[in-house]
């Protein structure tokens, strides 16, 4: 039985490598995830046909395998960022003892657009999870983004990352480089409003502050920003 999107947004989706959950959504547009991988465990190697993903991790070290074979694997360590196009198969894995938290952006929202090549769980021919995976958000660790606020601090565990909401470059380009920015609506474009960024697009400030010097923010810029 298919859930609607809207669904998710109200729990905690247990997974026999950890959990996750949605922390922002805009429509139909894009959904971020939190995820949290236990020591040695791993998702599915899976893709999103549709989908385009980024990712951001936020505390732990990572190794990631794109595409089908293992001599795609690469480590990530905190703070590092991926985009991985659609149809592109990947699979995640926690090399950390504590686990590790990584933010994931999906652009369109579709939790069906899921194809799985391989599962250590016996997964490979499942859909994402639904009913008795969920679990109630309840608890003072569980994030809320307020949408209607200019800015706002998010923390988990010992990281802290921010919400913010630009209308120009002139902040953004003051902020050191290494500052990493997931955006979740509004674009950067050219004088005929042709967008070179768009909701789901991970960059650092380098690149935001070279698109400066040619482009504009369109009408607003909301946006996660992670900070080493």
């Amino acid at each position: 039985m298919k859930v609607k999107e809207s669904v998710y947004d109200n729990f905690i989706i247990k997974k026999p490598w950890g959990k996750e959950y949605v922390i922002y959504r805009n429509k139909k547009e894009i959904a971020v995830t939190i995820l949290f991988i236990k020591y040695k465990k791993s998702t599915s190697l899976h893709c999103h046909p549709k989908k385009k993903t980024g990712f951001v991790l936020l505390d732990g070290k990572a190794k990631i395998q794109l595409g089908l074979y293992n001599s795609g694997q690469k480590v990530f360590n905190r703070h590092s960022k991926l985009m991985i196009r659609n149809g592109l198969f990947h699979k995640t894995s926690s090399l950390s003892k504590e686990g590790l938290i990584a933010l994931e952006f999906e652009t369109p929202v579709d939790k069906n657009d899921l194809v799985r090549f391989s599962d250590s769980f016996g997964r490979k021919k499942l859909p994402y999870e639904t009913g008795k995976f969920f679990e109630e958000k309840r608890g003072k660790d569980i994030i809320k983004i307020n949408k209607s606020a200019q800015s706002q601090t998010i923390k988990v565990k010992n990281r802290v990352f921010y919400y913010e909401v630009h209308k120009n470059f002139k902040k953004i380009i003051k902020y050191k480089d290494s500052d990493i920015f997931g955006i979740l609506s509004g674009t950067v474009v050219d004088s005929q409003n042709k967008s070179v960024l768009n909701s789901g697009d991970i960059v650092k400030t380098g690149t935001l502050r070279k698109l400066s010097k040619r482009f504009k923010i369109g009408k607003e810029l909301k946006l996660f920003r992670f900070i080493k």
